[in-house]
């Protein structure tokens, strides 16, 4: 097989991202609206809102499993198997989660069941962003690994996107009561469609250049994940805080915010979706700008730039968000997805920088996704309980606390993009 073109291996680094993403996001959207109401007994709202930012938070910690798992074969016998594997097993979990009949149909088993495969939707996007993350930078010509990893992170905004506008489209064209009986269930389903699309296009890919030159001077490790906690621990560590306030704003200013502006603010469902598809737009303008920076600048002066923003946004949080006031908040929304955008953007190069070829996939999927369980897999959740008891600000302050975390391990790295 001819070795695929440098369009064809970036589009198969975005399209596989864009799906899995838009399957993460379908149940996160879902979460703020309507899987406290359909999965759990009847109770408070604040109370169902809770138990389904926790059942949000399981795919979190399912996702290191799915980046040893996935890792340890895509470090050992290639990049191209994970790859599809890891998008058969989210677009599995997606569809059967429109599937599952809720908690006044079958009681308790809804709630077990939607956890179950809560976690299936873990395993797969742990073993997805490293593949796709290596796919790119791996293939990348010298000094532009930056500019060609910024396509994987792509994905999360287009995800995004379509995930929103489908619930937007939803939320006009059906009443409250169809949307809640079977209207949600269709974003799920549609993600049979979309995998295979993604099976499409990655089924044509070959290995890597690098990972081919791996191979060829040693033998795989036997276990990449023991390599990667015995040799490169301090990698490992630096890699999983770097991230942290990507996740943190990201999911704060989408699912939090979500569930607090129709709830707590009272906005419309379909007017705060679109409030967070125009917000995005913002993210996905920063990703190849951050991405282009990173290549001509340095990894490191474009992430403390980007956290140093996020840190100053949450002391705005509190007074723009929580103002309820439709310019501050869709303000707020526009400048946190920015600030996402432009320290997720060089993430796609740096983590992988950190690990050398023949633990690659394992260390940037490990990092990447122990990076989810400390930034976001509680942020909802923590942000939900910390409005409730002690007002917005205070979440401002969670904000705030996670870039801080994040920019003490920029500043304690290497200059990962010197040999770019």
């Amino acid at each position: 097989m001819s070795p695929p073109s440098a369009r064809r291996i970036l589009v198969a680094s975005f399209v596989g991202t864009a799906i899995e993403f838009y399957d993460f996001y379908i149940y996160a959207t879902a979460a703020a609206l309507v899987i406290g109401p359909i999965f759990f007994p009847q109770g408070e709202p604040g109370v169902q809102t809770l138990q389904a930012f926790a059942t949000f938070a399981i795919a979190f910690l399912a996702r290191p499993v799915g980046a040893a798992a996935f890792g340890h074969f895509g470090d050992r016998i290639g990049r191209k198997a994970t790859l599809v594997a890891s998008l058969m097993i989210m677009g599995a979990s997606t569809v059967l989660i429109g599937c599952l009949p809720g908690y006044a149909s079958i009681g308790w088993w809804a709630p077990a069941l939607l956890c179950l495969l809560r976690f299936g939707q873990g395993v797969g996007f742990g073993g997805e962003w490293g593949g796709a993350a290596l796919l790119a930078v791996e293939n990348a010509p010298p000094g532009r690994r930056a500019l060609y990893g910024i396509f994987p992170q792509l994905g999360a905004p287009i995800g995004f996107i379509a995930a929103n506008l489908l619930f937007l489209g939803l939320s006009v064209s059906l009443t409250p009561a169809d949307f809640e009986s079977w209207g949600w269930r269709l974003p799920f389903l549609a993600s049979a469609a979309l995998v295979g699309v993604g099976l499409y296009v990655r089924l044509k890919l070959t290995e890597t250049p690098a990972f081919r030159a791996a191979l060829e001077q040693a033998a795989p490790e036997r276990v990449p994940l023991a390599t990667i906690f015995s040799a490169h621990r301090r990698a490992t560590l630096l890699g999983t805080l770097a991230m942290v306030a990507a996740y943190a704003v990201f999911y704060l200013s989408t699912v939090f915010a979500l569930s607090y502006g129709t709830g707590t603010l009272g906005y419309p469902r379909k007017t705060f979706l679109l409030f967070e598809c125009v917000a995005i737009l913002f993210m996905a303008l920063a990703i190849p700008l951050s991405g282009w920076a990173a290549d001509r600048f340095g990894r490191k002066p474009v992430m403390v730039s980007g956290l140093l923003v996020t840190a100053t946004l949450g002391a705005v949080l509190g007074p723009m968000l929580g103002s309820g006031e439709p310019a501050l908040v869709l303000g707020f929304l526009c400048l946190a997805l920015f600030a996402m955008g432009w320290i997720f953007g060089p993430m796609g190069a740096l983590l992988p920088e950190l690990f050398p070829t023949r633990v690659r996939y394992t260390g940037a999927s490990v990092t990447y996704n122990l990076a989810g369980i400390v930034g976001a897999s509680g942020a909802p959740f923590a942000a939900q309980w910390l409005a409730d008891r002690g007002g917005i600000g205070f979440v401002g302050l969670y904000l705030a606390a996670a870039a801080g975390i994040s920019l003490a391990a920029i500043l304690a790295m290497p200059e990962t993009g010197r040999d770019a």
